[in-house]
């Protein structure tokens, strides 16, 4: 089958020639060929093997497909594995699977064209965690069966606490005794032992069972019931223990430290002595994936959300007591009599009661008090003394209030991860003193000089003490306005107001004191004389100047005050001219109406702070979720943000507390059995906690749900509305898939879809029906009996009913021969035997289900021979 084809040369060939020849292969069958062509150069003989091959095609296949560690968050993942044919004709290649891990191998068949590469699908559902090793068989054209094994592991994403400095798990924090007030850190790890990364929040489970709310676990049992109505429930816990940060997202097998801060605040009871113990839980969760369940929703179905949660527990334990100090002799403390400029002291016992905690203590500042030492700290159970020091800087009688701060270390609003120290208590002693004044012995003197402005008759009169006058002056004692033994006749009955002055005042200026004043001597009642030097004192049109120089800057000033007043008026009307305040001043006679609780506006919901240091509590997501699910359920929704208040709501960025708050589930549905062919709706409840508007877009791809509608709504503040997610298959087996949302076109979610594709059968209560007579048939139609189809399915179902007939005609008939069964409903059919001469007793029916199975039901005459 080969042919040479070549011109042999004759002569010898030179160097640099060449002769060509041409081998022809024409096969006759399907088979490989193989043969030699020899060549004879001179005296040498070379062969030259020839291969004839047909036409084939060369598949290879991967002999593994590894998914690698997966997280259980319940999606679908998908990997490709190849199919290669380096041959030079089409192969063909069938894959065999018969587990249930594996889902929608795609193709499972096909054709791969020569120098190409066809890719295979396979698909994961991460719903349970595992290891993963499953076989599926290949069978590959010309090379027979091949095995390909499919590998990977599904992990929980593992949330763990870990310590600072041990780095092992923690279950428990016990911050220890703390005073009221004061605040004490600790630090953890935050571990994800995960291969993805994570979404986290902390949520404070103030309502766990076996937490305690500042009970005193050192008591009896009567007493803590008794301090059980004393406690408030309204504690806001969050308030007690802060977690910085307290949301976040940690890479795959990352640590974040958290910084944890407990606080204690004194309830308000009238025992101060009453000692607080806590113990609260701490839960870090997956955003999205809180546990617990939402019941009673629309329909009256039961929707299980994030039942499967991630999360982990930290138990928070902590004590507070209140600062305890007695001071000896009391808290009122009184100072002996003293004068000014002398010391009274006193001896006080300050003793710390507390049995756990030292107390750091500082004396505040306080007038005409002093305190050694001002500060100072007292161990437990301990005792100083402190003296107290009463020095008055006035007369007077004096009651002072003395502070006491007590130290300790607190929270800084601007760095919760810092503490610094700060006062966190206060104590107050009632100091009492009482100052007087040493009674001295004063004389007058007369005051040499001119008379001042402010004087009487006699002059003014200068108290100074005893010690420093040399002599008294014996005219200062007379009383000269009362006598007149010297006065002139001329002058003693004159009433012009004049003032007498010093006898000495000769000695002293002759200039006047004032202008508009005269004064008289002392004893004769004369004029006094004075003289006034041009050249320094003021004329008076001088004097007249300077006078309407000061109106002048008094009218200035007086215009400046009313300018202000007006502004201060002006401002003062345009604040109470609104409708609200028509600057009605009060106590006109207007009498204020009575209102009623009715008459009160209704309170809004209040919405959790979404502060970076304000933290989630289980009792406040309570509140709010109950609030949202007794909300009336939205039936239609708008599908787009349309409003100015939507479009900027639906814009935002949620932080990782605001998606916690947001529930759409549940995470699976399940449909459990359905019938092929048929239409089952499930709901996807949705529930928005928030104070802004939500817009969720729902992704489908897969067949099996394109009836769901709708697929995008913008959900209103603290509303609930739901989703129906319709399912229907034509295939029956297994169906996992998984479809994916958004909320604000960027936050995306997965929710899977599980169900069991049953086909459409029907059941017959039984295969074997005897028929036996009925007392009071006509005759020849006594013989029946009947027989039920069940239809278990969710779709209704038709039948037929065909007599499976041999040589022999059937003697049994059945009605109705065809017809419907509804879904999970039956139908009675009534099989009558008809007998006669040489009848058949027996005979078979095939019930033909439509789209279905088939069942056979035999029948069995039973006739009774009368004796």
């Amino acid at each position: 089958q080969f042919k040479l084809i070549v011109e042999n040369p004759e002569k010898p060939i030179a160097s640099g020639l060449q002769v060509k020849g041409v081998v022809e292969y024409a096969p006759e069958s399907a088979e490989d060929l193989q043969d030699k062509l020899t060549l004879l150069v001179d005296d040498d003989v070379i062969h030259i093997p020839l291969l004839g091959l047909v036409p084939y095609c060369d598949l290879e296949v991967d002999s593994e497909v590894n998914f690698g560690e997966m997280i259980a968050n319940n999606k679908l993942v998908t990997k490709e594995f190849s199919i290669a044919n380096s041959g030079t004709t089409s192969g063909v290649f069938r894959i065999f699977y018969d587990g249930v891990v594996l889902l929608n191998i795609n193709p499972a068949r096909g054709v791969v064209k020569p120098k190409a590469v066809r890719k295979i699908k396979v698909d994961i559902c991460t719903d349970t965690p595992g290891v993963i090793k499953e076989m599926m068989k290949v069978e590959l054209e010309s090379r027979g069966f091949t095995e390909v094994w499919v590998k990977g592991v599904v992990v929980e994403q593992v949330l763990k606490v870990l310590g600072v400095s041990c780095g092992k798990v923690l279950r428990c924090i016990n911050f220890g005794p703390l005073y009221f007030g004061t605040s004490k850190t600790e630090q953890i790890h935050l571990y994800n032992e995960s291969p993805e990364c994570m979404d986290w929040v902390a949520v404070l489970e103030d309502n766990a069972i076996g937490g305690e709310m500042g009970t005193d676990l050192q008591g009896s049992t009567d007493a803590v019931l008794q301090d059980l109505s004393l406690k408030n429930n309204d504690v806001d816990v969050s308030t007690l223990i802060l977690c910085v940060p307290n949301q976040g997202t940690l890479l795959p097998y990352e640590k974040s430290l958290i910084t944890l801060c407990f606080s204690p605040e004194e309830f308000e009871v009238n025992d101060t002595s009453l000692i607080q113990d806590y113990v609260l839980f701490l839960r870090f969760e997956t955003v999205g994936k809180r546990g617990g369940c939402l019941q009673n929703l629309s329909g009256g179905t039961t929707a299980t959300t994030r039942s499967n949660s991630r999360h982990v527990d930290l138990a928070l334990m902590g004590s507070g007591f209140p600062v305890i100090i007695t001071f000896k002799p009391g808290t009122v403390i009184d100072f002996k009599e003293c004068y000014l400029g002398e010391r009274a002291e006193v001896v006080c016992m300050m003793k710390n009661e507390s049995e756990f905690l030292p107390v750091t203590f500082s004396f505040r500042k306080t007038a005409h008090f002093s305190v050694s030492p001002e500060r100072g700290k007292l161990k437990k159970k301990s005792e100083k003394e402190v003296k107290i020091s009463f020095s008055p800087r006035q007369t007077g009688t004096f009651e002072m209030k003395q502070i006491i701060d007590i130290i300790g270390t607190g929270v800084d609003k601007n760095n919760v991860e810092v503490l610094k120290t700060k006062p966190f208590h206060q104590i107050s002693l009632t100091l009492r003193g009482v100052c007087k004044s040493k009674r001295k012995r004063v004389i007058f003197t007369i005051n040499p000089g001119l008379t001042p402005i402010i004087s009487n008759e006699t002059g003014q009169f200068v108290v100074r003490a005893t010690r420093q006058l040399s002599e008294t002056a014996p005219v200062a004692i007379l009383k000269s306005t009362q006598t007149q033994i010297h006065t002139h006749r001329k002058n003693r009955n004159r009433k012009d107001g004049a003032l007498i002055a010093f006898p000495n005042d000769r000695a002293a200026s002759l200039r006047p004191s004032e202008w508009n004043k005269t004064y008289r001597t002392i004893f004769t009642k004369t004029e006094r004389y004075y003289y006034i030097d041009p050249e320094f004192a003021y004329t008076e049109s001088e004097r007249l100047f300077r006078k309407e120089n000061r109106k002048h800057y008094i009218a200035y000033i007086s215009h400046l005050r009313q300018r202000r007043l007006g502004r201060e008026a002006a401002r003062q009307f345009y604040i109470y001219n609104n409708p609200v305040s028509i600057g009605i001043e009060p106590a006109e006679g207007l009498k204020s109406p009575n209102i009623s609780l009715a008459d009160l506006p209704k309170e809004k919901p209040k919405m959790l702070p979404l502060g970076d240091n304000c933290m989630l509590t289980s009792r406040k997501l309570a509140a709010i979720v109950s609030k949202s699910t007794n909300k009336g359920v939205w039936s239609w929704l708008s599908p787009m943000p349309s409003s100015s208040q939507e479009k900027e709501d639906c814009s935002l960025t949620l932080t990782h507390k605001e998606l916690h708050q947001i529930f759409i589930g549940p995470s699976t549905i399940d449909f459990g059995d359905v019938c092929v062919y048929s239409t089952t709706t499930r709901e996807l409840h949705i529930i928005n906690n928030l104070s802004v508007h939500i817009w969720i877009q729902v992704e489908i791809e897969v067949a099996e749900l394109q009836d769901t509608s709708p697929l995008s709504q913008v959900v209103p503040p603290l509303t609930k509305t739901h989703i129906p997610v319709v399912f229907e298959t034509v295939t029956v087996g297994m169906f996992k898939s998984s479809f994916s949302y958004k909320i604000n076109n960027q936050h995306i979610g997965h929710v899977l879809v599980i169900a069991h594709a049953k086909p459409i059968e029907l059941h017959l209560s039984t295969r074997e029906l005897i028929v036996s007579p009925v007392p009071g048939c006509l005759a020849g139609t006594e013989f029946r009996r009947t027989v039920r189809v069940c239809n278990p399915r969710n779709h209704p179902a038709g039948f037929t009913w065909r007599p499976v007939t041999g040589d022999r005609k059937s003697a049994f008939t059945i009605k109705p021969t065809r017809g419907f069964v509804e879904a999970f409903s039956d139908v009675d059919c009534e099989v009558v035997w008809h007998p006669g001469f040489n009848t058949p007793e027996t005979g078979l029916f095939t019930l033909c289900v439509r789209k279905g199975n088939s069942v056979n039901l035999k029948c069995l005459a039973k006739v009774t021979i009368p004796a």
